[in-house]
């Protein structure tokens, strides 16, 4: 975690931007998994629950990009990363 937040930092972070914060999404929160898991980081990270359904609930429609779109941002994003080097 800590090595993709110091590339968002580096690469794509903005001056006027918030510091970047790493998430972790896990089926439960176990305190000492979490615990272990967090234990070498140096940078903010959250850790949430989650649950899985077949549709996204109706307040979320329309809010979150679709797979297409997120598959199309990483693709930029990777390319816009490939050009720096």
């Amino acid at each position: 975690m800590d090595i993709y937040l110091e590339l968002v930092d580096k690469q794509l972070k903005q001056e006027d931007d918030n510091p970047s914060i790493g998430i972790i999404l896990c089926p439960s929160k176990d305190k000492k998994d979490v615990e272990f898991a967090l234990n070498i980081f140096h940078k903010p990270i959250g850790v949430a629950e989650y649950k899985l359904t077949k549709e996204l609930p109706e307040k979320l429609q329309g809010k979150l990009p679709s797979a297409k779109e997120l598959s199309d941002k990483v693709f930029n994003i990777d390319n816009k990363l490939k050009k720096k080097r």
